[in-house]
């Protein structure tokens, strides 16, 4: 019906058409009407109009823009659509993700579930999609959202629910609004129950944006892959190549070899074959590319590839044979690379061996599987390894090993344990030669005058440098200023760090100077592991830039078909910043997900006492690591003690304004668990430790910061 006949149906005259109008332009925008003529509006239906409302939801790796229909009402998920980057480009003012926008659809070029479209007008803001967990009340239900940034509770109007039930994990998007009144959403899809454990990752990717599960095309490419025949590839088979890898990995995408020759070592690494597989332009690729690289949350992974790729195919299986891209390297009696050349082969793993089996194999008990392997392959890999220390030794890496926590989960989902992960000789062994690898993949790229997308890792950014000077200089440290950064520098302030045993705090303030490492076209090189050129080679099953990589070196080395494409090698660069971001992507979704198992393992703990060390000092409070757990938790400021504590910056301390002492950054303390909270992964804790000296600068120290942090009055009447 027309706005005329709306208007005579609810007795709408005068002035209040003004109201109507405004009235039935946020109904629209909201995709609760369709528009079908100038005046003319009509209920939102299952297909999709020529003309209609969409919100720009995200960018593919070409630059298109996907939108999805605004207000999408229909039982099925909703039809996706594309503005191509050409058209999106030509849009003026320009639109991006967040927009609503006015499309007008071009439905009979539509092509494989996809509607090409281009924009009429930007109409404003599309509705916020976020995850929160439901609760039903007598007027519809409301909804807290998960991520602390989102300011809540939103209203649920009756209606607006769809399966929601009391207590589900939902995505919800808001409704846009005028004036006052409470926050608004509709829920979009039921995620899950909030109380199931198994939420916590989901949460955590969700939250984060990383891509789960395959398209039916990929799955389908997956299954249809065969392995290839021998043909020109070099015959790896009778060669005593092994996997090393933990003891529950259900994927092997490296395995190695050494042999001691007259003048040094022979030793070999073979990676799966991935390239032969996932070819540019296939669906496979193309969702390999969006996901930038596997995910492991602590009960799950989020896998760049199908399992039928994963884990069968492109996994180097003891017994069976398996295509790979290996490295033949020669080093000499000091673990020096004198060559190396590229194959394509087929190999047969000889064991899949575990970190822990090798390593006892070579501390003198060899399982019933390694004991034959002793002599030809284990004791060849760690004398190898021995003389690779040397050479390492030498280059002066930075040497930052950190301790690292491990949970341990039981059968339902929930952690059973929290153990310190152990850093065996079998780690660093394999660690070395993938090193080696890469490095070697990097050389020969260059050599061929390839591009490629270098690991790159800046030296410590000039700024963060200073800050971590001032604070070392603080607690006894000498970092001179004009000197070249190297990381033995670094290496010889940790030295003294571990002989005074503050080895953990001096580590983590060097680790707070590091630059972020990246992937880039143009090579960096790499400050950490100090070295001029460096390329991911070593995992194509869970990194896409390893693919990239190899994909370079089979065009370079001329090995047959699943080379480098112009039209990738042209796109490198985008490809290159995009899966550096999903790295970050990933690392944050990790963390997230690893708090709220730890805050949902420490919740029956509330009241109890722990030891830690502060690892943040902020305007509001202290962020403190839990020496039991690896878990951070927060005290804020009024939990300090009993009095007014101002932040120091320059000491990275708070400082009690009546004693003059403080906490700083690194001080070992006790704490009492106040309140876990799983659902976010938040711990807040109340200080027990009394406040110590607190060192001054180097020139005397500086003044604490004189404006205090807002917050309500204390008894005195100071703002807090």
């Amino acid at each position: 019906m027309d706005r005329r006949e709306i208007a005579r149906a609810f007795g709408i005259k005068g002035e209040d058409r003004t109201e109507l109008r405004r009235m039935l332009r946020d109904l629209e925008a909201d995709g609760a009407l369709e528009r079908t003529g100038s005046k003319r509006y009509d209920a939102p239906g299952e297909g999709l109009p020529p003309v209609g409302v969409a919100d720009i939801v995200a960018v593919d790796d070409e630059g298109d823009l996907e939108l999805v229909p605004a207000g999408w009402k229909g039982e099925s998920a909703p039809p996706k659509i594309r503005i191509a980057a050409s058209v999106a480009a030509k849009t003026k003012p320009a639109v991006g993700v967040g927009d609503r926008v006015l499309a007008r659809l071009h439905l009979n070029a539509a092509k494989d579930g996809v509607t090409p479209a281009d924009v009429i007008k930007r109409i404003g803001k599309g509705g916020d999609r976020f995850l929160g967990v439901y609760s039903k009340t007598r007027f519809g239900g409301t909804v807290d959202p998960i991520d602390k940034k989102v300011r809540g509770p939103f209203q649920i109007d009756r209606g607006d629910e769809g399966e929601a039930e009391d207590g589900s994990l939902v995505w919800v998007e808001t409704k846009n609004q005028r004036g006052y009144g409470p926050k608004k959403a509709r829920v979009r899809e039921v995620a899950g129950n909030a109380d199931d454990r198994g939420a916590f990752s989901l949460i955590a990717l969700a939250n984060h944006g990383v891509p789960t599960g395959f398209t039916p095309e990929e799955e389908r490419e997956a299954e249809a892959a065969e392995l290839p025949d021998i043909g020109n590839r070099e015959d790896l088979r009778e060669t005593p190549l092994v996997t090393i890898d933990p003891a529950d990995a259900k994927d092997h995408d490296d395995a190695i070899y050494a042999e001691r020759m007259k003048d040094g070592w022979r030793a070999i690494v073979a990676i799966a074959d991935v390239s032969w597989f996932v070819r540019p332009g296939m669906a496979l690729d193309h969702g390999a590319s969006e996901k930038g690289n596997s995910t492991y949350m602590p009960d799950r992974v989020a896998p760049m590839l199908p399992e039928r790729l994963s884990n069968d195919l492109c996994s180097l299986k003891e017994g069976v044979d398996r295509p790979c891209l290996a490295v033949e390297m020669r080093f000499d009696r000091e673990g020096r690379k004198k060559s190396h050349r590229f194959v394509r082969a087929m190999m047969r793993s000889a064991a899949g061996l575990s970190y822990e089996e090798a390593q006892s194999a070579r501390n003198g008990s060899p399982s019933p599987r390694a004991a034959g392997l002793l002599d030809t392959v284990v004791t060849p890999l760690f004398d190898l390894y021995e003389a690779l220390m040397t050479a390492r030794t030498k280059r002066a890496p930075l040497d930052l090993d950190l301790p690292e926590k491990k949970l341990v989960l039981n059968d339902a989902g929930a952690v059973e344990s929290v153990t310190l992960r152990e850093r065996l000789d079998a780690h660093k062994l394999v660690e070395e030669l993938m090193i080696q690898a890469n490095v070697a993949a990097a050389e020969t790229l260059e050599e061929k005058r390839m591009r490629l997308i270098y690991r790159t890792h800046a030296a410590p950014d000039p700024e963060k440098l200073d800050g971590v000077r001032s604070y070392l200089e603080s607690i006894g440290y000498d970092l001179a200023k004009g000197q070249v950064i190297r990381p033995e520098i670094f290496n010889r302030i940790i030295a003294i760090a571990a002989k005074r045993g503050e080895a953990d705090i001096v580590s983590e303030a060097l680790l707070r100077a590091q630059s972020q490492a990246v992937y880039d076209t143009d090579n960096q090189g790499h400050f950490g592991l100090n070295l001029q050129r460096y390329a991911h080679f070593t995992s194509p099953i869970r990194r896409y830039a390893d693919l990239t990589v190899h994909r370079a070196l089979v065009s370079a080395c001329k090995l047959g078909a699943g080379g480098q494409t112009p039209e990738e090698k042209g796109r490198l660069q985008k490809t290159a910043e995009a899966i550096s971001d999903f790295e970050r992507r990933s690392m944050a979704a990790e963390r997230e997900a690893t708090d709220r198992f730890l805050a949902a393992y420490l919740e029956p703990r509330i009241g109890e006492e722990f030891s830690g060390r502060i690892t943040g000092v902020v305007r509001v409070g202290v962020f403190v690591r839990l020496d039991e757990t690896g878990a951070d938790g927060f005290c804020p400021a009024r939990a300090l003690g009993f009095e007014y504590f101002r932040h120091d910056e320059d000491r990275r301390a708070m400082i009690g304004e009546t004693t003059g002492k403080g906490y700083r950054l690194g001080q070992t303390v006790r704490v009492r668990l106040e309140e876990a909270t799983p659902l976010t992964g938040g711990l807040r804790l109340t200080m027990l430790s009394d406040p110590e000296p607190v060192p001054k600068g180097p020139k005397g120290g500086t003044k604490t910061k004189k404006k205090p942090f807002k917050g309500k009055p204390d008894r005195r009447g100071r703002r807090r």
